[in-house]
């Protein structure tokens, strides 16, 4: 009896904990979401778009035969009795990230904000995507996937009756849709969430485990003949550019790992800070050497976690 008193009591003393790391969290990414709505609306609203835009090309798809691929040559079929193999391997990776990325509401140790995070993801989501729709739009290709094939009822679809069925997107289409290829949607996410935890996580196993799963992601969508090998080669080399341009265009998250960050973005702040530092090496003053650390540290690769302990003991034993 008393051991299940005391369990009671810690466990409700840590739901308390872990609530108050929710409620002071909450705030503070509701602060940076005020005045990053914008935005964020813009990238959400923007997938919608992508949806219409895969809509509208299954209408222009016309069956035919399947082009000669060397990746169908060497992957043999998994049928379509097991094509939702490939769906539910790319869900694990989807929803997995999703909830890394909501990770600081939780954890003591935090790296980033959710919602600049976000606004990162989604910048580099719209621009693949809207190459994306350039290029399938550009060259109408045969659908390789079995519903896509010459007899399937799913692989034309009628003329639309009505302006408003060509904005009208349904779940139906949404596993059925046909023409949309080069390149693959599933890629471009799979490698915007790789890319994206490799340089802001903190585990190298993960890291290295995410790199093997969109290897495998790769080889289950030209397996299942949801894409030809060219989808997803594209996809590779184009998503990691367009993560490359973001990166250099996009000003970098602050980080975090240091507890001692203002929230940001605090634009008239990081001026007034900048024009000090300007100010004291004008006169011959040297910047404090931490705060110089942090704020080159903020604009690069986060470190991993044995590094930073490793580089936080550096400081300790020079400061003895």
């Amino acid at each position: 009896m008393p051991l299940l008193i005391n369990m009671t009591l810690y466990i409700v003393r840590e739901a308390a904990k872990l609530w108050r790391k929710i409620a002071m969290e909450t705030c503070v990414e509701l602060q940076i979401f005020m005045e990053k709505w914008k935005l964020l609306l813009a990238g959400l609203f923007f997938q919608y778009v992508h949806g219409v835009a895969a809509h509208g090309i299954h209408y222009l798809h016309r069956p035919g035969p399947i082009l000669h691929d060397l990746g169908f040559s060497l992957l043999p079929e998994i049928g379509p009795d097991k094509a939702y193999v490939s769906e539910i391997f790319f869900s694990v990776i989807f929803f997995s990230f999703i909830l890394w990325t909501f990770y600081p509401f939780i954890y003591h140790s935090k790296r980033f904000y959710t919602v600049l995070l976000w606004r990162r993801v989604l910048a580099i989501l719209v621009t693949c995507q809207a190459l994306r729709i350039i290029t399938f739009y550009s060259t109408h290709l045969p659908g390789p996937n079995y519903h896509c094939r010459k007899g399937s009822k799913y692989a034309t679809l009628a003329p639309p009756e009505r302006i408003l069925d060509l904005f009208l997107i349904n779940v139906h289409g949404v596993f059925y849709g046909c023409g949309d290829l080069i390149f693959s949607s599933h890629m471009i996410f799979t490698l915007v969430f790789v890319l994206t935890y490799y340089k802001y996580g903190s585990k190298r196993f993960i890291k290295m485990l995410a790199w093997l799963m969109a290897v495998i992601q790769s080889l289950l969508i030209i397996a299942s003949r949801k894409h030809y090998s060219v989808d997803v080669v594209v996809a590779w080399y184009t998503t990691n550019l367009v993560v490359y341009f973001i990166d250099t265009k996009l000003t970098e998250m602050p980080d975090r790992t240091n507890g001692n960050q203002p929230l940001l973005p605090l634009v008239a702040k990081e001026k007034e800070s900048k024009s000090d530092e300007t100010h004291k090496l004008l006169n011959g003053n040297s910047v404090n050497a931490l705060d110089w650390k942090n704020r080159t540290q903020a604009n690069g690769k986060h470190l991993e976690d044995r590094n930073y302990v490793h580089s936080e003991k550096k400081q300790r034993m020079a400061g003895r």
